[in-house]
């Protein structure tokens, strides 16, 4: 399989319209785009049934002492860990594309409904479900899509690694509020083929200037 997306090159930048959050002089961040990324991908081998997608970033710190505090910054150097930034699955096996902004056009404070979502799919929790949760005006359950966010401290940029699984099962066995963890582990013993493509995001001035 190959993967491929309009709006960012593999490898290339994220544009703002994609992400969740964007640089403020001010303010450090503001509210961006969060418009999901166009995909679309070929060579989808016989016998796909349905396919799934993840959006993940492995490099979200794993301490939180120096997020996003005044003065300091989230050494390069600190052991990372998994954020999902999007869980999607019973995508139909005649499906080639997505198109941008379908899934996700904007912040949705609480987080966006699921899991049913268009054209017969279901959308999975992402992590900001876990980030917000002790947030009194933004907790809730985010279905589906909410784009990068990472630190504006943080010394590394970030990745985001978006990867299409075609699949051969037709719904695939979760249910509920599920997650990007478990989908990872009921896909075991059904991926027939993957493709995955990377975007970059940081809301670091330092390292935007670059």
């Amino acid at each position: 399989m190959k993967l491929h997306s309009e709006s960012f090159p593999d490898q290339g930048v994220i544009p703002e319209r994609n992400a969740f959050a964007r640089i403020d002089p001010q303010t450090h961040v503001t509210l961006a785009g969060n418009r999901n990324p166009q995909l679309s991908w070929t060579d989808v081998p016989e016998g796909t049934r349905s396919f799934a997608i993840l959006c993940v970033d492995p490099d979200v710190p794993t301490r939180p002492d120096d997020v996003n505090q005044e003065g300091r910054e989230v050494p390069a150097d600190l052991p990372r860990t998994d954020f999902f930034h999007w869980v999607l699955v019973d995508v139909s096996p005649d499906t080639r594309a997505l198109a941008e902004g379908d899934y996700s056009n904007g912040i949705t404070p609480r987080g966006k409904a699921g899991p049913l979502a268009l054209d017969g799919t279901r959308q999975g929790l992402n992590d900001y479900t876990g980030w917000f949760a002790s947030d009194r005006d933004m907790s809730g359950d985010y279905f589906g899509y909410d784009g990068p966010c990472p630190p504006w401290n943080d010394a590394r940029v970030h990745r985001y690694v978006f990867t299409v699984y075609a699949l051969d099962v037709a719904e695939l066995g979760v249910s509920g509020r599920f997650t990007g963890a478990q989908v990872l582990e009921a896909m075991r013993g059904h991926i027939l083929a993957q493709a995955s493509l990377t975007g970059t995001y940081t809301l670091n001035p330092r390292l935007h200037a670059l």
